[in-house]
């Protein structure tokens, strides 16, 4: 995307930002018939800049890493998401009084306004609680030809961590010890390890070194590694015993580990030419494509590619965000896809984007079972 397209989305986003600031204040201020000037100035006041700040903690703390800016982000980011359950819970608020009105009968809007409020405290409560407790996902995933020697093998996915000014070094670190409890003989990490943010990477990946799998830790970047920088994310992985995949396979045992990097911003993806410029792929044996998104599961499975590992999409993270994956990315947007002899599975991810919470379906560590 070029400058003038991120300029016209961001513009887009704040307007809707404001409209959806102006819904709320409009709300608050009809359920609680506040009629003081002056309350209403600072409620007015109070929302724009709340606004505001997503935006602005993201600008300076791309830019900036420090205790104070991770804060602001942290603060601002949940004031998205638990604005954004206030919007849904007032619209549902507001078809009730219409809906009472058709029938002749009389609200108590301020009680009805409390119980949003309430609603919306418990449900978002909820979503924090979630975003923090990733579960273990059980999948087993059917191979055509599957080696030998990976007959009883277990894998663990990782995807979309985001690592940054909300999830940091204790936060990996829960996520290894449990993926180490599964014992697993590999792990993929499908991208987006990293949040996009600028700072002392070095700091966050030292539970990295700490993984135990015979067979290794592969990687591959996602869009956030691309925000980042992809250098800055490889020279920082480098340091440890993950074995990056950059458009490039490695044999694990009779089992073809093709890896992807995530296309640069403004360019496009060929997967299948991708894939065919691998040198010594074999199209007829085994093999698993770890690439970010599904979006290019149909063509992964037409060149050849036995399993694709993907993330990105959260499953929409936010309530009911996961209605638009859905409809961005049909059966592929999350979960086990199987067509004939070609499977993907797509991760809800471990970790969150913006806002730690999660009201759209729980974050997960999978465990890959082959047969």
């Amino acid at each position: 995307m070029n400058t003038l397209g991120m300029a016209v989305t961001m513009l887009v986003f704040y307007i809707i930002l404001l409209g959806g600031h102006f819904f709320i204040y409009f709300s608050l201020i009809r359920f609680f018939n506040v009629e003081k000037n002056n309350i209403k100035i600072w409620m007015a006041v109070a929302l724009f800049i709340s606004s505001t700040g997503f935006i602005l903690s993201s600008i300076i703390a791309h830019y900036s890493g420090n205790a104070f800016t991770r804060a602001l982000y942290s603060v601002s980011s949940m004031w998205l998401a638990v604005g954004w359950n206030l919007v849904m819970v007032f619209s549902v608020s507001w078809m009730v009084v219409w809906i009472a009105k058709a029938v002749g009968k009389s609200l108590d809007y301020k009680c009805l306004a409390v119980v949003s409020l309430v609603f919306t405290f418990v449900f978002s409560t909820y979503g924090i609680w979630n975003a923090s407790n990733p579960k273990i996902k059980n999948v087993t995933i059917g191979i055509k030809n599957l080696p030998e020697e990976w007959r009883g093998k277990k894998a663990v996915q990782l995807s979309d961590i985001h690592l940054g000014h909300v999830y940091g070094k204790k936060f990996l670190a829960s996520i290894v010890e449990k993926t180490n409890a599964e014992n697993p003989d590999i792990v993929f990490i499908t991208g987006d390890l990293f949040d996009g943010m600028d700072g002392r990477l070095d700091s966050l990946v030292g539970p990295l070194n700490d993984i135990k799998a015979l067979d290794g830790t592969y990687f591959v970047t996602g869009n956030h590694e691309t925000y980042l920088g992809v250098e800055n994310a490889l020279s920082v992985l480098k340091n440890t015993p993950v074995k990056i995949l950059n458009n490039e396979m490695a044999d694990v045992a009779g089992m073809q580990v093709l890896g992807i990097s995530y296309p640069q911003r403004g360019e496009s993806m060929d997967i299948k030419s991708k894939i065919g410029e691998i040198k010594n792929f074999n199209p007829g044996k085994p093999s698993i494509l770890l690439y970010h998104n599904p979006s290019e599961a149909k063509n992964a499975g037409e060149v050849g590619v036995s399993l694709q590992l993907a993330g990105h999409t959260h499953k929409g993270q936010l309530f009911p965000f996961q209605l638009i994956t859905w409809l961005i990315y049909g059966k592929y947007h999350f979960g086990l896809s199987v067509d004939r002899d070609f499977s993907i599975y797509t991760s809800s991810g471990a970790g969150t984007w913006g806002p730690a919470m999660r009201t759209s379906g729980r974050p997960e560590i999978v465990v890959i079972n082959f047969k």
